[in-house]
């Protein structure tokens, strides 16, 4: 059961529609939501900018990170209490025995990817809107609470979902990622009325198998349950998946897949594709 959700609050134009795809989970569950937003270290990132070690260039530059750190927490919070206001959301702890969704704030000061994940490991899901653009910095957030939180990450697309798509891909692959993110998706898998297990590869093979014997398990919980063997299109898996999806209108489960790098863990061409294009809802567990 989902009771506790992280929504990173950016102070972005693109936040409320992040916010109203959280609230939509939030309502089919009765959850709490946690808004935070992570403040940038002026001192810290100007330190490490200011190579020659000048002080008075340091000294600029906190200046001017600061006061733009300023605009964009008043703007996330500004954000924050509109949407609350127009959704009826109560603000605070929830109370107990209260039905439906509350809210509430939380400021962190520091870097947001470590920020979103160190916070999210006490909670059930984190809601994340996927970048703006191909370097958006979001995809750092969404990396690290992948890599780093150990919980099941939801990417909304752009346009907002008022409730949850009743029909769920679960894009799978014989690995530990992908079982977890099904195990993950759980409580979604309950609400759905359709469940279609997708496989995409050149030939068949131990992934075909599997997701038939996850078809069955799945069955076993009462779920309605099919599975697909695709071919991929002359755009690869990546695109086949998402037609396939967007056909349905569908939520898509999928594990988190990359590789290791020497500076940090970054994604693969698969993960990265489905984050970048897709037009439904992704939810992925590393």
């Amino acid at each position: 059961m989902i009771k506790s959700i992280l929504v990173p609050a950016a102070g972005s134009d693109t936040d409320d529609a992040v916010f109203m795809s959280a609230l939509a989970v939030a309502r089919a569950f009765g959850a709490h939501l946690d808004f935070l937003h992570v403040r940038v270290d002026a001192v810290a990132v100007a330190a490490t900018m200011a190579s020659d070690g000048s002080g008075a260039m340091i000294t600029g530059l906190v200046d001017q990170m600061e006061k733009a750190a300023d605009q964009r927490e008043e703007k996330a919070k500004q954000l924050f209490e509109r949407f609350c206001a127009r959704e009826g959301l109560p603000v605070g702890e929830p109370a107990s025995g209260r039905p439906g969704p509350s809210a509430q704030w939380a400021r962190q000061i520091g870097d947001e990817p470590h920020g979103v994940a160190e916070y999210g490991r006490a909670t059930d899901l984190l809601v994340i809107g996927r970048p703006a653009t191909a370097e958006g910095g979001s995809l750092e957030t969404i990396e690290g609470a992948l890599l780093k939180s150990g919980r099941p990450v939801l990417i909304p697309p752009a346009a907002p979902f008022t409730a949850l798509p009743e029909t769920i891909v679960i894009a799978w692959k014989a690995a530990p990622e992908a079982a977890r993110a099904v195990t993950a998706a759980m409580p979604l898998l309950s609400t759905a009325k359709q469940i279609l297990i997708l496989t995409v590869a050149e030939q068949q093979g131990l992934s075909d198998e599997e997701g038939t014997r996850l078809a069955t398990n799945l069955g076993r919980h009462g779920l309605q349950v099919s599975a697909r063997h695709l071919q991929p299109n002359a755009r690869g898996a990546a695109e086949t998946l998402l037609a396939a999806a967007d056909e349905r209108s569908a939520l898509v489960v999928m594990g988190a897949y990359g590789h290791n790098r020497l500076r940090e863990w970054v994604f693969g061409g698969f993960t990265r594709r489905v984050l970048r294009g897709a037009q439904v809802p992704v939810l992925m567990m590393h």
